[in-house]
């Protein structure tokens, strides 16, 4: 075999490998959390949704804003998905409500 065609050969191997590797790391999920505050409980869990989405991608919270999603529900985003939520909430402090949030957010 050409010393050529050996070196195209371990340069394919390789790039079979990054890209291999890369596609591995690309479905990576992330345990998020957040606090949310507002008046209502519904809208402290909002903003506990916003945040979480926020924390890891600006383009998926976008996405998630102008969608029909719901707050607390699974969704699936341009990239991500998006599961359910867990929150504690606690009437009080300085907007009314206290929601602390929880969820799993995997990048495809």
């Amino acid at each position: 075999m050409h010393k050529a065609m050996r070196s195209m050969m371990a340069l394919g191997a390789v790039a079979g490998l990054a890209f291999s590797a890369g596609v591995a790391e690309a479905k990576t999920c992330f345990k998020k959390g957040a606090i949310g505050e507002a008046g209502s409980q519904q809208d402290a869990k909002l903003q506990v949704d916003e945040a979480l989405l926020q924390a890891v991608d600006w383009g998926a919270w976008a996405a998630w804003m102008g969608s029909n999603n719901k707050v607390g529900a699974a969704a699936n985003l341009p990239g991500y998905t998006y599961g359910p939520r867990s929150y504690s909430c606690k009437q009080g402090g300085s907007w009314g409500w206290t929601c602390r949030g929880s969820a799993t957010i995997c990048k495809l």
